[in-house]
């Protein structure tokens, strides 16, 4: 049994529930027989693999379904071995070269090389075609791998077509940018989610199971708290509602939504921080933050949370503190992105906000 977030996943671009103007510039885009180098952005849970995914359906058909996963091995210049995951079809890849922190330069010379030698031809028409090559989280490669990727572009643009995924294009050189369509997909609307939501109800007939109110009114409303909740991420809200049904026999208006165990954590260890300004409240952090990181919490987002809960916190009224705190986390956000021990600049976060607290006695 899959998860409704995959079953019900659109697979054309005509079914897509949102971002309609996307979907048909897309759609004429791959109907041109002259497909671009995208880069398609905007905030987790906006749709773009599923933009991406539909777009490669228009251009292949359902074969691009039929996907497996391979392990490559690398060999870096000190001649240590990495084990590389990559997704593939007949008529695309898809990789993630970020995973390899600073090796990733590796990972975009010699993969995307192996395929732009190669030539696609299609046997049925017997013309020549090309490979998508989908990357994600391109903002978060390093300044080597992107500098060998814009090589790669111009080299083997006749074998190759690369679609970059990226949450924001700040992080991405200007040639890149130059060399590519930018195509933003936003968060859907509340009003949108709540559509989809109603939808995924109806195919599982949850109204028909009394697993939600018959009234049409009284079932929106509960829907609404969930996209509410879910701060217009897609995903993230049906897997809220997926979770809230399994749990429970019948969704109410009174129905507690599900909170998740890691903001929990990061949320008590901020308030620990604004309690308790000591050497060792820091130590303690850093097992709670080698904790998150374990289970794969991304860094950049425990850096985030960590900031959000913090200058939303009661305690501190003053804005001039906010905006320090801001301030520091933007600071070692970019350290993150440049670093390799995410620990340390999490630590150096906590530590920091600790000096302003003290500073301006919060």
């Amino acid at each position: 049994m899959s998860l409704w977030v995959d079953r019900y996943r659109p697979k054309t671009l005509v079914s897509l529930d949102f971002h309609q103007d996307v979907a048909n510039r897309l759609k004429a885009l791959a109907s041109s027989g002259d497909f671009p180098h995208l880069l398609i952005y905007g905030p987790s849970g906006g749709g773009k693999k599923t933009s991406i995914l539909a777009t490669l359906n228009e251009l292949y058909g359902s074969g691009i379904e039929k996907m497996k996963i391979d392990v490559r091995t690398f060999t870096t210049p000190t001649n240590r071995k990495l084990e590389f995951n990559v997704i593939s079809s007949n008529y695309h890849i898809e990789i993630t070269p970020s995973d390899m922190g600073n090796n990733d330069r590796i990972v975009i010379q010699e993969l995307l090389k192996e395929i732009g030698q190669t030539e696609q031809i299609d046997f049925q028409t017997g013309k020549h075609r090309f490979k998508v090559v989908i990357i994600n989280d391109a903002e978060s490669l390093t300044r080597d791998a992107q500098a060998a990727l814009r090589r790669t572009m111009e080299k083997y643009s006749t074998n190759i077509r690369l679609i970059l995924i990226a949450e924001s294009t700040s992080n991405i050189i200007l040639p890149i940018k130059s060399r590519t369509l930018l195509i933003r997909c936003s968060l859907p609307t509340i009003e949108e989610i709540n559509r989809v939501l109603l939808k995924i109800s109806k195919k599982e007939n949850l109204q028909e199971n009394n697993q939600l109110p018959q009234n049409d009114r009284e079932c929106l409303k509960i829907l609404n708290r969930i996209s509410i909740n879910s701060e217009r991420n897609l995903r993230k809200a049906i897997l809220l509602f997926e979770s809230l049904v399994m749990i429970h026999n019948k969704l109410t208006i009174n129905t507690p939504i599900i909170e998740l165990d890691w903001e929990l954590v990061i949320k008590n260890l901020s308030n620990s921080v604004l309690k308790n300004r000591s050497v060792s409240t820091l130590s303690q952090s850093r097992s709670i933050l080698y904790e998150l990181i374990s289970h794969c919490i991304p860094p950049i987002i425990i850096l985030k949370k960590l900031a959000f809960f913090l200058i939303c916190n009661e305690r501190i009224e003053n804005d001039d503190v906010k905006f320090q705190i801001v301030d520091a986390a933007s600071v070692f956000n970019e350290r993150l992105n440049l670093g390799s021990k995410a620990i340390f600049h999490l630590e150096g976060f906590l530590a920091k906000t600790m000096v302003i607290l003290e500073k301006n006695r919060v």
